[in-house]
């Protein structure tokens, strides 16, 4: 399993793409929150924060796992929000206000090129993210120099592609009805293999590396609201589906919903999907 770009990519237009798309659904992502309760739990679990501490959150998109964060820091300590996206974090900065929580901190930021101080955090936190970016083995170098030295890092990532259903099943249809996108995109399986993910943690400098499957489920009324929750999912992807026609789009939908009758049960469609929890020690 490559944790490279695909050939031909363009990382300047990528890059476009996802930011456009993430500040589309910000709300709406926001809102799916319920569906990655579980695993945000297993990520800070595995991340042990303690009050006092100062906690990086990158690809932090509305705030969910920082907001979470903050409580667990809090009196003393303080969490960074940082995402490519900025309409992402004022929508984290909305919620956050509105559940009474001190202002959390925000800042607009490529994860590749973090503009923070070394060894400013005693830890950082990445939920769903790695796999996004261009050139993760640069975050990884990035988020060490920004760790003081014992600071920890602990990420998720999407497991293996047939564990992932919730993802997998969208994308093959996606794949099989239309051409292959103008701007190729890194699978975001890459790091779905534990060798890997260790591999990428340990070159990057890390050490005291633990890597955890965790398995969560999660169920849809009908096929419209699991097509919708993937889209609210997708940001750059689901910025280029947005620009199709009304028919194309309307085809998809049809698509999705006939290849996701495996997953019908009777109270409607439920995916059970695996993600990775890595952590490790700078």
């Amino acid at each position: 399993m490559t944790t490279t770009p695909p050939p031909g990519f363009d990382e300047g237009r990528f890059k476009a793409l996802e930011r456009n798309g993430f500040n589309r659904i910000a709300a709406r992502y926001a809102d799916g929150a319920w569906l990655r309760a579980s695993l945000q739990a297993a990520l800070l679990d595995a991340a042990a924060l303690a009050p006092g501490e100062h906690v990086l959150d990158l690809a932090a998109g509305p705030g969910l796992l920082a907001r979470d964060a903050a409580r667990q820091v809090l009196p003393g300590g303080w969490v960074l929000a940082s995402d490519i996206a900025e309409g992402m974090l004022a929508e984290g900065q909305r919620r956050a206000a509105t559940e009474g929580l001190p202002d959390l901190l925000a800042a607009a930021c490529d994860a590749e090129h973090l503009a923070f101080g070394d060894g400013c955090f005693d830890a950082a936190l990445i939920g769903l993210g790695l796999f996004i970016f261009p050139q993760p083995a640069r975050a990884l170098a990035e988020v060490r120099r920004v760790l003081r030295p014992g600071g920890r890092v602990a990420l998720s990532v999407w497991g293996q592609r047939e564990r992932v259903p919730l993802i997998s099943r969208a994308q093959d249809c996606i794949a099989r009805l239309l051409p292959a996108p103008k701007v190729p995109r890194p699978s975001v399986f890459r790091l779905g293999e534990a060798e890997a993910l260790t591999a990428l943690l340990h070159a990057a400098g890390f050490g005291a590396v633990e890597i955890t499957p965790h398995v969560f489920s999660c169920r849809f009324d009908s096929a419209d609201a699991y097509w919708q929750a993937f889209l609210d999912l997708a940001g750059g992807a689901a910025e280029a589906l947005a620009r199709l026609p009304e028919t194309t789009q309307a085809q998809l939908r049809a698509a999705v919903a006939d290849d996701i009758e495996a997953h019908r049960d009777d109270q409607g469609f439920c995916f059970e999907s695996t993600v990775l929890i890595a952590s490790a020690q700078r």
